[in-house]
């Protein structure tokens, strides 16, 4: 037996008595399977499981999603992050409904055409779902191929990323690629994992390369990211008679795409309480003499590409438009991000 041999065998035999019990592995629905996928795109297992029961539930099937309004898929994803993922789950729902009648396509170029399939999902539904030999690469797959084989080429490099699909492509061997697929996600999940690796006890330590040469810390390799750009977002949060304050839709093609938040001003700097009152882009409504700041130091949000330095300006007595005026009772309703899910609650709870 080969080295791949050997390893995929052991992976295999691995998964037979160590794979999680999770809901998406009940089924070979390729709308779970790729509610699933998607999901856990964005958030670990334990957390993704509540937001994939909470779609199934309200979504059972891709008719049901297809026919929600936008709102409400963004108010289900909402925690995640990146946001674009949530329209392109309707987009393609709506897609599979409109030109397939209900049915995922059931190989992986024509799974490509469906908003928001990549490569990685397309590989994951049509090899659990349609028995397809296409190898998923992951995170978890990088690493676990990185480390055995002793690999440095960087995982977030073209001539990597071809490289470790041409080689997990052939390391699937002639096995149930569906099966193949999870258990080496699964494996590096849950044994190989990024810190602290489980050595120890894994069935590949006799032969794996990383560890033989104590390059376990150092593998996978990856490019260094760009520097973050900052960002300065002053929100402005009314309170006006009878419990009201404003929210009102992102519409710029920008983060957060469509989410509500608090009218904002966004500044090149933090700027000091005494010169943002002076500033001309405050809103008419506010009244300057009573607007103070809630947060003396920002509240710091990490994007990939960006980090965001908010600051929330508390408005009392205001009274504005009619039109864009919000109960503080009815927020809850309301697809938020992160930053203003968190002062929702710290503020207003």
């Amino acid at each position: 037996m080969n080295q791949g041999q050997s390893f995929t065998t052991k992976i295999l035999d691995w998964y037979s008595t160590n794979q999680r019990p999770l809901p998406w592995r009940n089924t070979l629905d390729p709308y779970k399977i790729w509610l699933s996928e998607v999901i856990l795109q964005q958030t670990r297992v334990a957390q993704g499981t509540a937001y994939y029961h909470a779609f199934v539930n309200s979504f059972p099937s891709v008719f049901d999603l297809a026919k929600a309004s936008e709102e409400k898929v963004l108010k289900h994803w909402q925690g995640l992050g990146y946001y674009s993922r949530a329209r392109n789950l309707l987009k393609a729902a709506r897609m599979v409904v409109e030109k397939h009648h209900g049915k995922f396509p059931n190989n992986y170029n024509d799974l490509l055409t469906l908003p928001g399939i990549g490569p990685y999902t397309a590989s994951a539904i049509s090899s659990i779902c349609f028995d397809q030999v296409k190898a998923v690469v992951d995170g978890n797959v990088f690493r676990v191929l990185s480390r055995y084989f002793g690999i440095d080429k960087p995982i977030n490099s073209t001539e990597g990323q071809k490289h470790f699909t041409s080689l997990a492509q052939e390391l699937i061997l002639g096995t149930p690629p569906g099966t193949y697929n999870q258990a080496l996600m699964e494996f590096g999940a849950l044994q190989c994992k990024p810190h602290s690796p489980v050595c120890g006890s894994c069935p590949l330590s006799d032969s794996c390369w990383a560890l033989q040469h104590q390059q376990t810390s150092l593998l996978p390799v990856k490019r260094p990211k760009k520097t973050a750009k900052n960002r300065y977002f002053n929100y402005i949060v009314p309170i006006g008679d009878s419990r009201q304050t404003v929210l009102v839709k992102r519409t710029q093609k920008d983060i957060w795409h469509k989410l509500y938040e608090f009218p904002l001003i966004e500044t090149q700097t933090a700027v000091e309480v005494s010169e943002f009152l002076k500033r001309p882009d405050l809103p008419e409504w506010v009244d300057r003499s009573q607007l103070y700041l809630y947060n003396d130091k920002p509240w710091l949000h990490k994007l990939t590409h960006q980090h965001i330095h908010a600051f929330f300006w508390i408005a009392p007595n205001t009274q504005p438009p009619k039109n864009i005026r919000n109960p503080i009772a009815s927020l809850h309703k309301f697809p938020v991000h992160r930053l203003i899910e968190r002062f929702l609650h710290k503020f207003f709870d």
